[in-house]
């Protein structure tokens, strides 16, 4: 992949689940362990895949309503804390960045950009998971749902990803999965990559994203065009 020239100065700003990294094998196994000591029956990882992107808590929530045995709040909460020892215990044994990431992100970086991170995930396990699979220094900025005044689609946790990797809204780019992605950068009025791959009850291709890619060998080359 050649480098794309043009992007000085620009940040580009990534989903984590489901865009960056799959890391619906671990997340999925962490709540059909939940389910199993509920006496529940697992959730085929093909089946429960498209139910991450909300967070933890509602990926319990929903979970278990698809699994049959809906929770009530005190419940669920309960089980969150559950998740969470047993998430972050098991982060990234088969979590793994989608191919073409780190080859998209070399390219990005030597063109002139700058990446960040804007997630519904906590911001701790956002990045003890780019800890363990050594891709936290990639990125001047990681934003966690639980770290602005209000997350994806909201524009404020965009914006403020932007602020926080020190880059500038009107040469920013949001690349995502999900209807939460796109929600926000239209919000703020930001350009969207969508991915094809990633983790979403709507398919991207529906999404209304201004560039659609299906491998992040693309992304270089669609992030040029689209601040060009």
């Amino acid at each position: 992949m050649s480098p794309s020239p043009g992007l000085s100065g620009a940040t580009i700003v990534f989903d984590l689940d489901g865009t960056l990294i799959e890391t619906a094998p671990d997340l999925v196994g962490t709540l059909n362990v939940l389910l199993g000591r509920e006496g529940i029956e697992p959730l085929p990882l093909a089946q429960a895949r498209n139910l991450i992107g909300q967070g933890a808590k509602a990926l319990i929530a929903r979970g278990f309503a698809a699994a049959g045995a809906p929770l009530a709040e005190a419940k669920l909460n309960a089980l969150f804390g559950d998740f969470i020892e047993h998430y972050l215990a098991h982060i990234a044994d088969e979590s793994r960045p989608f191919p073409g990431l780190i080859g998209a992100m070399d390219a990005l970086e030597t063109a002139g950009a700058t990446l960040a991170v804007c997630t519904n995930k906590r911001t701790d396990l956002s990045v003890a998971l780019l800890d363990a699979l050594k891709l936290s220094h990639r990125f001047a900025a990681i934003v966690g749902g639980d770290a602005v005044a209000a997350q994806k689609p909201a524009a404020v946790h965009l914006t403020e990803t932007i602020r926080r990797a020190g880059g500038d809204v009107a040469r920013a780019v949001m690349v995502g999965d999900s209807a939460s992605d796109a929600g926000a950068a239209r919000a703020a009025g930001v350009p969207l990559v969508l991915v094809s791959f990633g983790y979403t009850d709507t398919p991207a291709a529906q999404l209304g994203a201004d560039v659609l890619i299906d491998h992040f060998d693309d992304l270089p080359g669609a992030c040029r065009r689209l601040l060009g």
